[in-house]
């Protein structure tokens, strides 16, 4: 189905707006994926907080024209899906866990702060761990001299404490 000239504008408009608040885009190709499959893949894009689009290669080119994702404007050939994500890495994390259970699903390129991706690329930057873990572990790795530092200084009390039984005891 053909696009009028004002559709056209109002999906370049649409996509301009999400790759400014994006952090990641990824792009993959989707030849040969059933609907039922890509029905999976956008509800559980859409629950990280995805934002999956198939769009004229055109139209994308144009709406990332002078964004940091201008950089994969000539990996934008064949039949492609774009992911976008104001998270860094949900949607490489989300396309490439799809690929790995969906052979059909080819990891193209992705950009990431005003850089290409690589297909590798996008897998490294998939296994990062989440935010929430991240945070949990840097918050242990706080913790970690401090509670070190009171099991020194109870072991203390508790010896200095046995001094004291054994000096009134005799």
């Amino acid at each position: 189905m053909s696009l009028n000239r004002s559709e056209k504008e109002a999906v370049v408009g649409e996509v301009t707006r999400l790759a400014a608040k994006a952090q990641t885009l990824v792009i993959a190709e989707y030849r040969g994926i059933t609907v039922a499959d890509m029905t999976k893949l956008r509800v559980q894009a859409r629950g990280k907080g995805v934002s999956l689009s198939v769009l004229k290669n055109t139209l994308a080119r144009r709406a990332v024209a002078g964004s940091a994702f201008d950089v994969v404007a000539d990996q934008m050939t064949g039949p492609l899906i774009y992911g976008f994500s104001e998270d860094a890495v949900a949607a490489a994390k989300v396309v490439a866990d799809f690929a790995k259970t969906n052979d059909k699903l080819v990891i193209r390129a992705g950009a990431f702060g005003g850089k290409a991706l690589d297909i590798n690329g996008v897998k490294r930057l998939a296994d990062i761990p989440p935010k929430e873990v991240l945070l949990a572990q840097l918050c242990g790795l706080l913790m970690s001299p401090i509670s070190r530092t009171a099991v020194v200084l109870s072991a203390l009390a508790a010896k200095k404490g046995e001094g004291e039984a054994v000096a009134v005891a005799a």
